[in-house]
């Protein structure tokens, strides 16, 4: 039970430091792709991530806006 009581803890925590680092990401990735040197396709990936990113976050699923929004970043170079 302690087990289950520190992990309901952690993730509670967890939740609004995930909140706040999305539209961090966002950011960068803005300010990333002013300069970004990627082709017309894989520009246009980034761009659906960053929104798809985006609506997450808005929607409330965080967990899942960083991991895509990670994976704009990643194929930003950053």
């Amino acid at each position: 039970m302690k087990y289950l009581l520190a992990a309901v803890a952690a993730t509670l925590i967890a939740v609004p430091a995930w909140a706040n680092h999305c539209p961090a990401d966002m950011a960068k990735i803005d300010e990333a792709l002013k300069t970004a040197t990627l082709s017309e396709a894989d520009m246009a990936k980034v761009k659906e991530r960053r929104a798809k990113g985006e609506e997450e976050h808005k929607a409330g699923n965080h967990a899942a806006s960083v991991e895509t929004l990670g994976e704009a970043m990643k194929m930003l170079g950053m």
